[in-house]
């Protein structure tokens, strides 16, 4: 199976359907019962958050048919010559529809001569036609075309809304999933419902039967048993730097990536001070976590004596920054586990950090 059937299979269909992205679909609803069509909408945000599911939503609520629907993806067609051919195109009356709508994917790799010719019919653009322009990276367009369109910025789902997501098309695909894996793909799929589609997609198709386990996602993704994160806690509680190493190491020799490896450990360090600080946080906790891992973060808030508190937290939080600029991957965490095992141990936790 192609690794994006998932992803077309549920892709949103309507307003309704379009998950996490409130602020734009409420104004775009808006306009469109007011009947305010612009002439250009920009559509910003990071990959795989519906961007151009909401464009071809918006064309649909537009009535324009497949005919007058034409999708461009600039990072093929990004010459000067491609653009004055679009130019030619939109001087057409539409076949069939109100309005030509004309979806430009990945609009910032036009060149410089192609956003020149494209900003004149930004500009003065035929009554018929809507442009919607969709940029992952909003800061390469020249400011020329961003103050000629209407500009909505996509966030990234959050983690619960991915996580229920996964939860919702394994349940239609006829699996089980169980929390915890469904946690992990929601955690892996790092603010894209495409993402959390293809990891889905990949684990149902190499899962023997329907039940879909922790270890299944740990297994197809190559991301760290929880074992092996948890060995880094207990070397940071303990102090015990070799044994924190160590666990670093093996992941290094399993071909983890290390931001995952990291972004794991940040996941329960954050458990482990909510655990100590907002008890009345346990039940959420408690349901994104397996019972064992559950019990393990629950010893770890509870020791009078524990290492982990906000400083731990902060310092793997700018290891985590610092992994894709390290010419070893692994060597801010490594770094990072030294600096914690070396400090003093704490005399008492009264601070509850």
């Amino acid at each position: 199976m192609s690794q994006q059937v998932l992803y077309r299979k549920y892709r949103p269909q309507g307003f309704k359907d379009v998950l996490g992205q409130e602020q734009v679909v409420s104004a775009l609803e808006g306009a469109l019962k007011l009947g305010r069509v612009s002439h250009a909408y920009l559509f910003a945000g990071s990959r795989g958050t519906g961007k151009t599911s909401v464009a071809r939503i918006l064309a649909r609520e537009l009535e324009t048919t497949a005919a007058d629907l034409y999708e461009i993806d600039a990072a093929s067609n990004r010459g000067i010559d491609d653009v004055r051919a679009l130019r030619e195109g939109v001087t057409a009356p539409p076949f069939e529809s109100t309005y030509k709508v004309y979806i430009i994917d990945e609009v910032h790799m036009l060149t410089k001569e192609a956003f020149n010719a494209l900003l004149k019919t930004l500009e003065e653009p035929p009554a018929h036609v809507v442009f919607i322009l969709a940029t992952t990276e909003l800061e390469k367009l020249p400011e020329t075309i961003v103050s000629r369109c209407e500009l909505h910025t996509f966030k990234k789902p959050s983690q619960k809304i991915l996580r229920e997501t996964a939860l919702r098309v394994a349940k239609k695909e006829g699996f089980a999933l169980d929390s915890e894996a469904a946690e992990l793909v929601a955690l892996l799929a790092d603010g894209s419902f495409r993402d959390a589609h293809g990891i889905l997609q990949k684990t149902i198709g190499a899962s023997k039967d329907k039940q879909i386990t922790l270890a299944e996602v740990e297994r197809i993704t190559g991301a760290p048993k929880s074992s092996l994160i948890n060995s880094v806690l207990e070397a940071l509680d303990a102090g015990a730097v070799e044994k924190g190493l160590d666990a670093i190491t093996k992941g290094v020799e399993q071909n983890i990536d290390m931001k995952v490896f990291c972004k794991l450990l940040l996941t329960k360090l954050r458990f482990v001070i909510l655990l100590r600080n907002a008890p009345s946080m346990e039940g959420a906790i408690r349901e994104e976590v397996s019972e064992e891992d559950f019990a393990f973060l629950k010893k770890r808030a509870g020791e009078s004596t524990s290492r982990i508190n906000s400083a731990t937290l902060l310092e793997f939080l700018t290891a985590y920054d610092l992994i894709g600029y390290s010419a070893l991957p692994q060597l801010p965490l490594e770094l990072a586990v030294i600096k914690l095992t070396n400090n003093p141990q704490p005399t008492t936790n009264n601070t509850k950090n």
